[in-house]
């Protein structure tokens, strides 16, 4: 083999397991994407069935149901237009009640349940994830836009 000839296998060596790399790289990332969902979004059937995506809202009065012995907890998320039920097992944060800013991560059962896996709750009086507050405000726009209809 010519050195010319094998300069050219090397590039091409090189450059396939450049390629492969990336594909590897840019699989794992897409795989790690956690998509972020009102529930006026979810409910008009944009967020993915089966796959993992985080909701956003605020925890509805009067939703939280604990189940006796056991950490299984139900509530509802909405961000006023919308509702979504949400079943979590495990210990929630300690800022999780009725009336505040929640984000859940987890998947739409076909029932239309959320099942969580995370649940995070907000960290102050005057916190609230961007996406969270976003969902609630365009709610809000929508809710007074039909009302004025």
């Amino acid at each position: 083999m010519k050195p010319r000839h094998k300069k050219l296998a090397a590039i091409a060596a090189g450059v396939t397991a450049l390629s492969v790399a990336a594909i590897l790289v840019l699989n794992a990332f897409q795989s790690n994407l956690v998509f972020f969902f009102s529930p006026t979004q979810v409910m008009a059937n944009e967020a993915p069935v089966g796959k993992s995506f985080r909701i956003g809202g605020l925890v509805e009065m009067g939703s939280i149901q604990r189940e006796d012995d056991s950490t299984r907890v139900k509530f509802a998320v909405t961000d006023t237009a919308e509702v979504i039920p949400v079943v979590y097992t495990g210990i929630l944060p300690d800022l999780f009640k009725e009336g505040k800013g929640v984000v859940a991560q987890g998947k739409l059962a076909a029932n239309g349940v959320f099942q969580a896996d995370e649940v995070l709750a907000k960290h102050d009086e005057n916190y609230m994830p961007p996406e969270a507050a976003e969902a609630l405000e365009q709610a809000a726009k929508a809710q007074k836009a039909s009302l004025a209809q």
